[in-house]
């Protein structure tokens, strides 16, 4: 009998060993793997991934860099002869600057080279920032010296932080030489430009006409123009008293302003509100091509509310921060006028545009070429090649309207050249005008899908240009001599997920659609000024991206760069695996991808995190591979299984109707998805574990995941929900208008009254059974953190249990705590749904990465 107990007696402790260990063994979270996957490590792993062309002013050439584990290299293409070469080799490179600067490089570590192509694109010239201290000249030195003792306040300022024992200004700090450098290209010889004088950049507030010889800024809210001689002047000194500049209006006031002013501080002295309005301020305004003439969009926003933000990081005081912001069915809307402005008469007139309740309105602006963007500076100009008509969109508060018209400047008419009418919100592009501007070519999804189509100035379709269930994402440019448009677009091509982008071409009588980069993959495209060729950047989750150039039938010119990863590979990464499944519905395809832990068991079992957003206007889905890996691969390496999927109602990429999907409905609509996405995973997937699932997202995946917790209490146990717009109703008119929907009601006395209403987070703070965590920034001025503040009232009044964290100083995206924030959720979900509960104080993690030892003992 005695013998028997003590036999039960070890069975029993080593069958609660076997437990233990075994608990112990899958209770903890792998916090070493996720830490070799910070964005620093990431960075020293993970170089370039796709080619970025710099246009050049002689022919159809670009030169790029491109990085890999080997250093930094530079290359030039000549789409015209079809070559590829290095702009210089690298060791010739490093010994010249070793020799001409005394600072040592080679090959592999060049300093930053931001080149400038000179002389016919012969030659280019760059800067380098050495070691010595720049000597000054006598002159240099008596002149410095009378700008420190005219500025008396920053001197008292220098006295404080000297009594206090701070650090000198960097601006008292010796400054380092700086090499001006060109590198002739045919000779291969790089040299110090010893004659180099420096060329100011243009101001910032100056808008220049596109002849050069009229500047347009602001200033106290109004317009102000000076010529192009007095504006070198003011390049030279901005408080030259000589400057001559002239008064365009004198009614613009705060709110109601032309251009230009300042947004008062709370606690702003009347000194400073007068000196920071009175400055020279940037305009938005758009030139007639032959320079007589600018438009603008002049808001009226004086009766718009005020919100406020509280900085309580300022010093020396806390400030309170107010700005004008909408919020949805609220009658204080914005009103917006169309202005034009002749700059030979010195007149100007307001153009009545005006058609519907609390309207937008924008004009059209020309399309900037290659060449152009390489300029030091590009006039903004209008879209019609006359000064004498201005074409621009027209769109109701309710967006179930939109008007593309032109305005006389003669007469004053205006003339609408395509209505979209819709029940839901309706979207548009850029259009381009042909044949001399007879002939549009226009974006639509009229008939549930996005397409192009062909019309006069009248108003009529001579053409719908492309058809079928996919969708045209934007036109890319044209060839009116040859009548070709080329176009983005996706959903096209069979046994491919919808979401990649391809480049198409279409005659304008509708023949001829071509696939010009196939391949399934989702890419990215440069096209060159002449339309003969394009850059194709290619890649998917889980490929290696790569780059090529094609031409304009789809044939491979020549390949250019496939991305280095064997950094990432030899640190244990491994590729995410895209998925398909279904709908709520049973009927509508759902597309997302997978990422593991990459020492992944598949014997084991894992908790399953859903990183989301909502939409309407994307889908927190990746389609190509990306470096940014917080949200999916770096949170799987804790020792979790993460998703990421679409749902109804999220990317526009599809049809009208899966994108309008929520209207109506935008707090319930896509949750239903993301739970039976994850059940059907869990069916395929015997590593998944359904009964342990977690949520997170930002901003509207914030709103999202919060409600998925409280809508399905039972299926989702923990959610991380950051800087989320919980309550619609107080979160910007645009975004919740458009998306949910606003009602237009006529009153008898033929005004317009908007009517809103949508559900709230709030009123599901009932329902909450898991683990909460909710997440703000303390002056997010995007999503209030009145959002979160107001969950969180919500719960409390529930009486339940959850957790509640403030970024102190941080807006929207969490700024440079980022990275403390990814391990705040990193804990919480390691706590409550893998059960780890040995978190420290000190997050080792981060102090390893800033190199700071520690005496503790380290996870």
């Amino acid at each position: 009998m005695k013998r028997n107990y003590i036999i039960s007696v070890l069975l029993v402790c080593f069958f609660a060993n076997f437990m233990l260990n075994a608990q112990s063994s899958s209770d903890v979270a792998n916090y070493r793997m996720a830490e070799r996957f910070s964005p620093t490590k990431i960075s020293r792993m993970v170089f370039s991934t796709t080619v970025r062309p710099n246009w050049l002013s002689t022919g159809d050439k670009f030169w790029y860099n491109y990085r890999t584990s080997e250093g930094t290299f530079y290359y030039i293409v000549d789409l015209n002869s079809k070559s590829k070469r290095k702009l210089f080799d690298n060791h010739k490179m490093a010994s010249m600057l070793t020799k001409i600067t005394k600072d040592p490089y080679d090959y592999q570590h060049l300093p930053k080279m931001k080149l400038k192509f000179v002389k016919d694109d012969t030659a280019f010239q760059f800067d380098v920032t050495s070691t010595q201290d720049e000597i000054k000249n006598k002159k240099t030195d008596e002149s410095d010296k009378k700008d420190t003792k005219d500025k008396k306040d920053d001197k008292e300022i220098t006295k404080d932080k000297k009594k206090k024992g701070s650090k000198k200004k960097s601006k008292d700090r010796p400054k380092k030489k700086v090499f001006h450098l060109e590198y002739n290209l045919k000779t291969g010889i790089l040299s110090e430009i010893v004659d180099w004088k420096e060329k100011k950049d243009d101001a910032k507030w100056a808008n220049i006409s596109p002849d050069g010889q009229t500047v347009i800024f602001a200033r106290d809210y109004n317009l102000y123009w000076m010529d192009k001689d007095n504006y070198q002047k003011a390049l030279k000194d901005e408080k030259d008293s000589t400057i001559v500049e002239h008064q365009l209006t004198k009614d613009g006031v705060q709110h109601y302003a032309y251009g230009g002013g300042y947004t008062k501080m709370v606690n702003d002295s009347e000194k400073k509100i007068k000196e920071e309005s009175e400055k020279r301020r940037g305009v938005w305004i758009q030139w007639s091509p032959d320079s007589k003439k600018f438009a603008m969009v002049r808001s009226d926003r004086r009766k718009v509310k005020e919100l406020w933000v509280i900085d309580v990081l300022k010093n020396p005081r806390p400030v309170l921060e107010p700005y004008r912001y909408q919020m949805p069915g609220e009658k204080e809307a914005p009103q917006y006028e169309m202005w034009v402005f002749d700059m030979e008469k010195r007149e100007s007139d307001k153009i009545d545009v005006s058609k519907f309740a609390d309207q937008s309105v924008w004009i059209h602006r020309a399309n900037v070429t290659n060449k152009e963007s390489i300029k030091d500076y590009v006039p903004s100009k209008w879209l019609s090649k006359s000064s004498d008509k201005i074409y621009f969109t027209r769109i109701s508060r309710d967006l179930h309207k939109i008007d593309l018209c032109v305005a006389d400047l003669n007469t004053g008419d205006v003339k609408v050249l395509i209505e979209e009418r819709l029940n839901t919100y309706v979207e548009t592009r850029s259009s381009f005008f042909i044949n001399n501007e007879r002939e549009i070519i226009h974006w639509s999804e009229r008939d549930g899908w996005a397409h192009l189509y062909l019309s006069d100035t009248n108003g009529n379709i001579k053409k719908q240009l492309t058809s079928g269930a996919w969708h045209v994402q934007n036109i890319v440019d044209v060839d009116e001599r040859n009548r070709v448009v080329y176009f983005i677009a996706n959903g096209r091509e069979k046994n491919e997920n919808p979401y990649y982008v391809h480049l198409y071409r279409v005659n304008l009588d509708g023949s001829g659609l071509t696939l010009l980069n196939k391949g399934n993959y989702d890419t990215r495209i440069d096209m060159s000024d002449s339309k003969r060729y394009f850059i194709n950047n290619y890649s998917r989750v889980n490929s290696v991206p790569a780059s090529e150039i094609r031409d304009s039938r789809g044939n491979v010119v020549m390949k250019l760069e496939t991305a280095d990863l064997s950094n990432l590979f030899a640190a244990g990464y491994k590729f995410p695996e895209p998925f398909k499944a279904k709908a709520a519905d049973g009927i509508t395809d759902i597309y997302g991808v997978i990422y593991k832990p990459f020492d992944f068991d598949s014997t084991k079992t894992y908790p399953l995190i859903e990183y989301v957003y909502p939409g309407p206007q994307t889908e927190a889905v990746n389609t190509r591979f990306s470096s940014r890996m917080d949200n999916t691969d770096r949170l799987a390496q804790l020792g979790f299984v993460v998703i990421t999927l679409g749902n109804r109602g999220g990317h526009p990429s599809r049809s009208k109707w899966y994108h309008n999907y929520g209207y109506g409905n935008l707090r319930d609509y896509g949750l239903a998805d993301k739970k039976y996405v994850a059940e059907q995973l869990a069916d395929r997937f015997n590593f998944i574990d359904i009964n342990r699932v977690g949520i997170t997202g930002h901003s509207g995946g914030g709103f999202m995941s919060t409600a998925a917790l409280c809508q399905y209490p039972d299926f989702f146990k923990v959610a991380v929900s950051s800087a989320g717009n919980h309550e619609n109703n107080i979160y910007n008119r645009w975004w919740s208008e458009k998306h949910h929907g606003v009602k237009e009601k006529k009153m008898d006395d033929g005004t317009s009254k908007f009517i809103y209403d949508i559900e709230k987070n709030s009123q599901l703070a009932k329902n909450l059974k898991g683990k909460l965590l909710l997440v703000t920034g303390d002056i997010d001025n995007n999503v209030h953190p009145g959002n979160t503040i107001r969950m969180a009232n919500a719960l409390i009044k529930a009486n339940k249990r959850f957790d509640f964290f403030i970024m102190p100083g941080q807006r929207h995206g969490f700024g440079r705590q980022r990275e403390y924030f990814f391990w705040l959720k990193a804990d919480y979900f390691c706590k409550h749904l893998i059960g780890d509960g040995s978190i420290s104080t000190d997050i080792f993690e981060m102090r390893r990465e800033r190199k700071i030892t520690s005496s503790k003992k380290e996870r």
